[in-house]
């Protein structure tokens, strides 16, 4: 046997750095995620504090000009001018979290250098909701900038005192310097009580698009062993394939969700809408592959596997977390972050099954999957039977 004359032989190290190649590219984003221009929203309502013979001091504008610079582009501060409308944005899902400064925060302040000391508040704000490894970042952060206020705060009223003599604290002095800032945090759009949950629409992606995958492929091939005698017949057995499709996609639907809700577990408040929107989504996909299936054939299905490969690191990221490159070439073309985007809806804001940015995306998919697949019934050749394998067509 000569296996040096063995194409394949020769290109298998190609092969494997191919492999390596793809799978490195795609873990490259969760190596080390850093944010930029992460939306994170600010209220500053401090209205300052003058002391009697003293310059005046506004302790919420001091502490936002070192948070930008200790920040730099890894968050985009966006001031807003109330705490309502900081919850509205976040409905919308505009901030991944906020900082609430209150009117009040110099003079509390000031008291502290006082026999009547009282403790200042900042209320942090984290949008569980929106994406669980930015929101988490994004209360990271803002903890630890309140933290880091509250250690310098201290020093300085301790530093204070001593300039003015003060040798001792009283009880309650020495309380409010003990936490001179009050922090407040509050979750809102929470995926409940299981932190998992946050993850669900992630955990629904992948056997949906893989039942998807799969049921397209054994669909475009099964039927494609069926002769056509005419266009029109062909454009009828398309037809048939996208019915088929159809049905498969309500099983996939209606059992995802299922599956979900009473085996896996995930908290699921309207079970019909669900699966009713999982429907949708599925066939929309299903569409979409049968549609390059039958421009391309077998060799269309790689497309699909690396559209797998990249999506699951890169979908439970937000957008601000990626490389300039996944972010702006690789995500935009991605369809299931549509499904994710339209489960984040539906499970954390209250949307239910509505004609939203992400529906309405996953409809025009489909769409445009269902008119290549018809058309496709009219390609050069696709009415003509198929030669059967090893017979000549001419014979010598």
């Amino acid at each position: 046997m000569k296996w040096y004359k063995n194409k394949i032989v020769w290109a298998s190290p190609f092969i494997a750095f191919a492999i390596i190649f793809i799978f490195s590219v795609t873990a490259v984003p969760t190596v080390q995620p850093t944010p930029k221009d992460l939306p994170i929203a600010v209220v500053n309502s401090d209205e300052g504090f003058q002391a009697p013979g003293q310059e005046s001091m506004n302790g919420g504008k001091m502490i936002m000009e070192n948070v930008r610079k200790q920040t730099g582009s890894s968050v985009n501060w966006v001031r807003v001018d109330s705490r309502e409308a900081v919850l509205k944005g976040m409905d919308e899902q505009e901030y991944y979290a906020a900082l609430v400064i209150p009117n009040d925060f110099s003079a509390k302040q000031a008291s502290l250098q006082t026999t009547e000391p009282e403790a200042s508040d900042i209320e942090v704000i984290v949008n569980q909701g929106m994406n669980t490894a930015a929101s988490g970042m994004s209360s990271q952060m803002l903890n630890g900038i309140v933290d880091q206020v509250n250690q310098s705060v201290r020093a300085n009223v301790m530093a204070g005192l001593e300039k003015k003599g003060a040798t001792s604290l009283s009880i309650e002095q020495a309380g409010v310097l003990a936490n001179p800032i009050a922090k407040k945090v509050t979750n809102v759009h929470s995926p409940g009580k299981d932190s998992a949950n946050g993850n669900s629409p992630m955990s629904l992606f992948q056997p949906l698009w893989m039942a998807s995958l799969i049921s397209s492929a054994i669909i475009f091939f099964a039927l494609r062993k069926l002769k056509v005698s005419s266009r029109m017949e062909g454009l009828l057995m398309k037809m048939v394939q996208a019915g088929i499709g159809l049905v498969i996609a309500l099983a996939i639907g209606f059992g995802l969700s299922w599956v979900a809700s009473d085996v896996v577990g995930i908290h699921i408040a309207d079970y019909l809408d669900t699966a009713l929107f999982l429907s949708i989504t599925s066939f929309s996909f299903f569409l979409m592959i049968s549609a390059v299936l039958s421009i391309l054939g077998a060799k269309g299905l790689p497309i699909f596997a690396l559209m797998l490969f990249f999506g699951v690191p890169l979908l439970s990221l937000a957008p601000e977390m990626l490389p300039t490159f996944y972010r702006e070439w690789v995500y935009p073309w991605l369809p299931m972050r549509f499904m994710v985007d339209g489960l984040r809806e539906m499970f954390f804001f209250d949307k239910g099954l509505a004609w939203s940015a992400p529906l309405e995306t996953l409809v025009w998919i489909g769409t445009g999957g269902l008119v290549v697949l018809f058309l496709s019934a009219f390609k050069p050749g696709s009415g003509k039977q198929e030669k059967p394998v090893g017979v000549n067509s001419a014979q010598h």
